[in-house]
């Protein structure tokens, strides 16, 4: 049998909102575990502790300045060329990309939906008349 443990102090001459009792067997019938380990400390990245970078020199650009001048021209012009001379949007070409989709789409189908949508409707009337 065990002895019971001591009662607990109070603190600061507060009471203490928790009631402790004998123990119910509980505790001995559970498996015993070692405590986890507290995670290990790794290095600190703060800015102090890294060490300082040495300064880099200047990027080099990989172009020559004659060059990204060349290259931008070339699609200032490519781009005027595109707008001008075809100057279909986006949207129109969607819109003729998917007209003979969606007239296939309506052979295919629009015979079914308007026979079923009249014979709907008319059911709906009859009902009403009677």
């Amino acid at each position: 049998m065990r002895t019971p443990a001591p009662p607990f102090r109070k603190i600061d001459g507060r009471p203490s909102d928790v009631v402790f009792s004998e123990s119910d067997g509980w505790d001995e019938a559970m498996p015993s575990h070692a405590a986890p380990r507290p995670p290990s400390a790794g290095p600190s990245f703060s800015p102090s502790s890294a060490a300082p970078q040495p300064e880099l020199p200047p990027e080099r650009p990989l172009m020559s300045a004659a060059t990204s001048a060349a290259v931008d021209s070339a699609f200032n012009a490519l781009a005027q060329t595109v707008l001008v001379q075809n100057a279909r949007t986006l949207e129109d070409l969607v819109r003729e990309m998917l007209r003979p989709m969606l007239k296939s789409w309506l052979d295919d189908n629009l015979p079914q939906m308007v026979e079923r949508l009249v014979r709907a409707e008319i059911e709906r009337v009859s009902r009403g008349r009677s």
